[in-house]
């Protein structure tokens, strides 16, 4: 009698045990539909070089801006504070990186900075854009320069706000917990304990990001927030994450080889990127570097100062203009 009792005992706890990642999946698929509902596409979805990418292409025929979102972003990070502001006179692109946002990537793609860059090249060739200013935010600033080293025919320009441009060993604490390598263990963990735990520590971790500026109480729905809470955008940035050092070291010796103008604006307090590490001391390695700051400002440039990150990226897309014809 007490084996049975056991034995019974024994397979309600492991039945227990394996309904609860069950439930977590559910309701992780069941956030990741009311996210998407709460944040509409900002534009439409195009295939271009194997991947389905969400692209935004406001203002018409005119010099092409091309923006790129940083780690674990969307376009939303950036186009509701600059694109009012430059659309008036220039073509104003923006797109979700591959499996950021609404896009989706091929299959297996891998999440290094120099295999991005060549969706940023298709995209580039798909929508006809001559040689845009290419704007990259954190991520996206390494991005764009290597877009502009393996690719020099597509580029004109470039205007980096508040880049990773050196190797980073210690991912920055807000980060921490994408630093999964295991593609195993890191779709178990999304679909499991990451959107909970999200849900619980994201408002946190965003003020952490902003910070010393306050976190924008609008940024949830109006910057595209609300759609980190979703188990593919956990997965897509923690390989992002994982990748991003890859190519860093052979890109950065590459740097004083960059042939377009380029410009790097950061916050003076920015708690994700240091100003000194990964702005200042590139004036080192680019020649003509046009480098600057904003006193007391964080790392959300384009969304808590948006009219000096405008103004900052219209001068280098006059450099852009002011270079002979190829």
């Amino acid at each position: 009698m007490a084996r049975s009792t056991g034995t019974r005992l024994l397979g309600v706890a492991l039945g227990a045990a394996a309904a609860v990642p069950a439930v977590l999946a559910g309701f992780s698929a069941f956030t990741a539909r009311k996210v998407l509902e709460a944040v509409p596409q900002a534009g439409r979805l195009l295939q271009i070089g194997g991947e389905t990418l969400h692209v935004s292409d406001t203002g018409g025929d005119k010099p092409a801006i091309l923006l790129l979102h940083g780690l674990g972003g969307n376009m939303l990070n950036l186009l509701p504070g600059l694109s009012p502001l430059l659309s008036r006179d220039y073509r104003v692109v923006a797109i979700d990186r591959p499996d950021s946002g609404y896009s989706v990537g091929a299959p297996g793609r891998p999440g290094n900075i120099r295999a991005q860059a060549w969706v940023v090249r298709d995209v580039i060739e798909a929508l006809g854009l001559r040689k845009p200013l290419v704007v990259g935010h954190s991520l996206g600033g390494a991005i764009a320069l290597a877009t502009a080293l393996d690719h020099p025919a597509q580029v004109g320009g470039l205007a980096l706000l508040t880049p990773l441009t050196q190797v980073e060993t210690v991912p920055p604490k807000m980060f921490a917990a994408l630093a999964v390598r295991n593609p195993v263990k890191r779709w178990l963990i999304s679909w499991t304990l990451a959107v909970p735990l999200g849900i619980r520590r994201g408002r946190r971790t965003m003020e952490m990001v902003f910070a010393p500026e306050a976190l924008p109480r609008d940024f949830a729905v109006t910057g595209g927030g609300l759609l980190n809470m979703r188990p593919s955008a956990y997965r897509s940035a923690s390989r992002d994450l994982v990748a991003s050092g890859d190519d860093l070291p052979g890109l950065v010796a590459r740097y004083p080889s960059l042939g377009v103008p380029v410009g790097i604006l950061f916050g003076t307090e920015d708690r994700v990127l240091a100003p000194w590490k990964h702005g200042a001391a590139m004036k080192a390695l680019v020649p003509d570097l046009v480098y600057e700051e904003i006193a007391g400002a964080g790392h959300m440039l384009p969304f808590t100062q948006p009219e000096p990150t405008a103004a900052f990226i219209r001068k280098m897309a006059e450099k852009v203009a002011e270079q002979p014809a190829a």
